[in-house]
């Protein structure tokens, strides 16, 4: 698990500046004082880094962009070290209803067909998938040219292992 969070921050770093201002959301931890409108709504959360919402009238599936979860539901998959603590704390994030500011970036969708996007909570401003990897129970995953936020995750992820928390203390070794 170490050598693939090293590969990630190494990618993460040398993928950072490749990017035009024009193209990139701004940075940020919480969600602008602007009095953005909720343009999503969470129907479910399926694991740490995927969840149901509801678009404009449409279901969609969401995967958070930037982070990567222990798997829970990936078929032929066992449960992984840490995995439903990180269902359970993006559930505590995210519960049913919770109106969401979805923040895109290059890339629309995955390979899945999953939309790709950065999700903050419109009553408090949290920037869900930071959260998520500030508290230790997701991984980066910088995936070019989705790099908005990467430099952000990284040191995130960072200070999670450095202070040993999440799966980084449940799931070392």
């Amino acid at each position: 698990m170490r050598r693939i969070a090293l590969a990630l921050l190494i990618l993460a770093a040398c993928t950072n500046g490749s990017r035009t201002a024009s193209s990139a959301p701004t940075p940020a931890t919480e969600l602008p004082a602007t009095g953005l409108a909720a343009n999503a709504t969470v129907d479910y959360v399926v694991d740490g880094d995927t969840v149901d919402m509801t678009i404009d009238g449409v279901e969609e599936r969401v995967r958070l962009i930037g982070i990567d979860t222990p798997e829970t539901k990936k078929a032929n998959t066992p449960v992984q070290c840490f995995g439903p603590e990180a269902t359970a704390y993006t559930q505590s994030l995210l519960p049913e209803g919770t109106a969401v500011y979805l923040e895109r970036d290059v890339e629309a969708r995955d390979i899945y067909g999953r939309l790709l996007a950065y999700a903050y909570v419109v009553e408090t401003g949290a920037f869900v998938n930071l959260a998520i990897v500030r508290e230790g129970y997701a991984q980066t995953l910088t995936i070019p040219p989705n790099v908005a936020h990467s430099s952000e995750f990284v040191q995130a992820a960072r200070d999670a292992e450095r202070d040993n928390v999440g799966l980084w203390a449940a799931c070392s070794g």
